[in-house]
C-alpha cells in the first residue's frame, strides 16, 4: 500500500512498537500506513477487527509488521491484557496513539435544546478511552523511561462552533488531559503530544457532517467543501497523508524536544 505518507520517513521508527487505537478508521489506517514504512511493528487494535485485519494486510503486503487484534479501547480490561500480549511479543510498548471515533451522533440540536446524556456522551467516551489507553500504556513504558503517547483532536477543541453538542468539550477535555499527562510523565522520560487537524475530506466523519448540514441548509458538498476550506490559508483542507506524515515525525525520536503540546494542522484557520 504506497501513499505519500509513505515518503520522506527515513526509517525514523525503525523497531519502534506501536500500537494503534481505532487502526480500522480512516485515521488509525493512514497513520499505520505511515508508522510502518518509518520502521515500526505494529499492533492494531479496534472495536471490530475486520477493519482492521484490512489494513494490516495493507501494511504486510507492503513488506511491513503489523498485527489485527479486537480490542475495546473503553474496556480497561480488554486494553490491558492485549498490551500484555504485546510485551510478551515485542518486549515493551514505544508508541501509543490512540484514534478512536464514535458513530456520528446526528446532534444539530442546540445546547439549550439537548439532552444532557447526548451532550455528555461524547465527552465520557473520548476522555475514558484516551485516559485508559495513556494510563495503562504509560504503566509499561516507565520501566524503559521512554516512550510516546499520542492524541486526536479536532479544531472544536480551540473555536466556537454551533450545534455539535458535547464534540468541542470533548476535545478540549481531551487536550488538557494531553498536557497533564505530560506535565507528570515528561520527568520519566515519556512524552505526551498531540494532533489536532483540521477537517479532512477523505474521512468519512466529515462526509456524514455534510449530510447533516446539507438537510439543514441545502449545500451543495462542493460549498460545504469551500465553506470549510475558506476559513484556511491554504483556501484547502488538510489530508490524511499530511496528517500521517506529522504523526510519524512525532512519534520519532527526531521529535524529542515536543511534549505537553498539540500540533495544530488547521491549515492556518486557528491562530496560536
Amino acid at each position: 500500500m504506497t501513499t505519500r505518507a509513505q515518503k520522506g520517513t527515513r526509517m525514523m521508527l525503525k523497531d519502534k512498537v506501536a500500537v494503534i487505537y481505532g487502526a480500522g478508521g480512516a485515521i488509525g489506517g493512514a497513520v499505520a500506513c505511515a508508522f510502518a514504512p518509518a520502521g515500526a511493528r505494529l499492533f492494531l487494535t479496534g472495536r471490530h477487527l475486520a477493519p482492521v485485519e484490512a489494513v494490516a494486510k495493507d501494511v504486510v503486503s507492503a513488506g511491513g509488521s503489523a498485527e489485527a487484534a479486537e480490542v475495546d479501547a473503553l474496556d480497561e480490561q480488554a486494553v490491558d491484557e492485549h498490551l500484555q500480549s504485546v510485551i510478551d511479543k515485542a518486549g515493551r510498548v514505544d508508541i501509543s496513539f490512540n484514534a478512536i471515533g464514535i458513530p456520528n451522533p446526528k446532534i444539530r440540536v442546540p445546547l439549550v435544546e439537548l439532552e444532557v446524556e447526548r451532550f455528555s456522551l461524547p465527552i465520557a467516551t473520548y476522555t475514558r478511552s484516551y485516559f485508559l489507553t495513556a494510563r495503562l500504556a504509560a504503566r509499561r513504558m516507565v520501566a524503559n523511561r521512554s516512550g510516546v503517547i499520542m492524541t486526536v483532536t479536532s479544531i472544536p477543541s480551540r473555536t466556537g462552533i454551533p450545534l455539535v453538542g458535547g464534540g468541542g468539550p470533548a476535545m478540549a477535555a481531551v487536550e488538557a488531559l494531553t498536557r497533564d499527562l505530560s506535565a507528570e510523565l515528561a520527568p520519566q522520560g515519556i512524552r505526551v503530544v498531540g494532533l489536532r487537524p483540521q477537517g479532512m475530506p477523505e474521512t468519512g466523519r466529515i462526509k456524514e457532517s455534510f449530510e447533516l448540514y446539507a438537510k439543514a441548509s441545502g449545500m451543495t458538498w462542493e460549498q460545504f467543501h469551500d465553506l470549510g476550506a475558506g476559513r484556511t490559508h491554504t483556501r484547502r483542507l488538510s489530508t490524511l497523508a499530511e496528517m500521517a506524515n506529522v504523526a510519524a515525525f512525532m512519534a520519532s525520536d527526531q521529535a524529542s524536544g515536543m511534549t505537553g503540546t498539540v500540533v495544530n494542522l488547521s491549515m492556518g484557520s486557528l491562530d496560536d
